[in-house]
C-alpha cells in the first residue's frame, strides 16, 4: 500500500512541478491526436454521409466492412502502416516513419471507421422527409451535405468523441510507427508502457492520471450531448 501511495505522491509532484519529460509526452499526444481527428473528420463525415444517404449495389457489404473495422486491432494497423511507410514500402520515400505525421496516418485509419459508421447511422435516423425536401428545393449535393450535418450535429459530435477516445488511448500504432522516441514521438500511452517497465512507477501513474482525465472529459462530453439530443 505504501508503494502505491508513494507512487501517487511522486506522480502529483511531477505534474505540479512541470516535469519536462512528462509534459513532452502529454504535448505529443495532444498534437498527434488533434491531427488524427482532423483527418478522420474531414474524410469520414463525407464518406459516412454518402453511405447513409445513397442506396447502391453492395451497400450492405460496405456497411459490414466498416462495422468490422470498428474493432480492428491497433497493433495490426500499426504493422500495416509500418510496412507501407518503411524504406522498402511504397510510401517510404515520404519519410513518415518515426514521425508524428506517420503516427497520425495510423491513428486516422483507426478513427475513420468510427466516424464513417456513426455518421451513416446518424444520417439514416434523420427524418425521412429531409432528403426529398432538400431535393425539391433544388439543393446541391454540397448544400445537402451541410444541411444534413447541421441536423445530425449532436450525433456527429458523439461520433467525434468516441473516435477521439479510442485514438488518444491507443498504444500499438504509436509504439510501432512512432518508435517511442523521447522528446519526439513518445506519447502518453507509450511512455506509460516504457516507464513502468523501467520501474519508474510514479511517471506511469502521472501519465495514467492525465489519460484518465482525458477519458473522463470525453465521457462527460458524451453524456452532456446525449442529454441535449434527447
Amino acid at each position: 500500500m505504501d508503494f502505491l501511495l508513494h507512487g501517487f505522491f511522486q506522480a502529483f509532484q511531477l505534474l505540479w512541478t512541470g516535469d519536462p519529460e512528462t509534459y513532452s509526452a502529454i504535448g505529443t499526444t495532444l498534437a498527434v491526436s488533434t491531427m488524427s481527428m482532423a483527418a478522420s473528420l474531414l474524410i469520414g463525415i463525407p464518406l459516412g454521409f454518402g453511405l447513409g444517404v445513397n442506396d447502391f449495389a453492395g451497400k450492405k457489404a460496405v456497411r459490414t466492412l466498416v462495422d468490422t473495422l470498428l474493432s480492428f486491432p491497433t497493433v495490426v494497423i500499426g504493422l500495416l502502416v509500418y510496412a507501407f511507410l518503411s524504406r522498402k514500402g511504397p510510401l517510404g520515400d515520404f519519410g513518415l516513419l518515426f514521425t508524428l505525421p506517420g503516427v497520425a496516418v495510423g491513428q486516422t485509419i483507426l478513427g475513420l471507421p468510427i466516424i464513417v459508421a456513426l455518421t451513416a447511422t446518424a444520417v439514416e435516423t434523420l427524418d425521412k422527409r429531409l432528403k426529398p425536401t432538400l431535393t425539391t428545393l433544388g439543393a446541391t449535393p454540397r448544400q445537402m451535405l451541410f444541411t444534413t450535418i447541421l441536423e445530425a450535429r449532436h450525433s456527429l459530435m458523439l461520433a467525434a468523441m468516441a473516435a477521439y477516445g479510442r485514438i488518444v488511448s491507443e498504444v500499438g500504432i504509436s509504439m510501432m510507427v512512432g518508435g517511442n522516441i523521447k522528446w519526439h514521438t513518445r506519447t502518453i500511452t507509450t511512455a506509460i508502457a516504457l516507464e513502468t517497465g523501467k520501474g519508474e512507477f510514479s511517471v506511469g501513474i502521472a501519465l495514467g492520471l492525465v489519460l484518465m482525465a482525458v477519458a473522463l472529459a470525453v465521457n462527460l462530453g458524451v453524456a452532456t450531448l446525449r442529454r441535449r439530443a434527447a
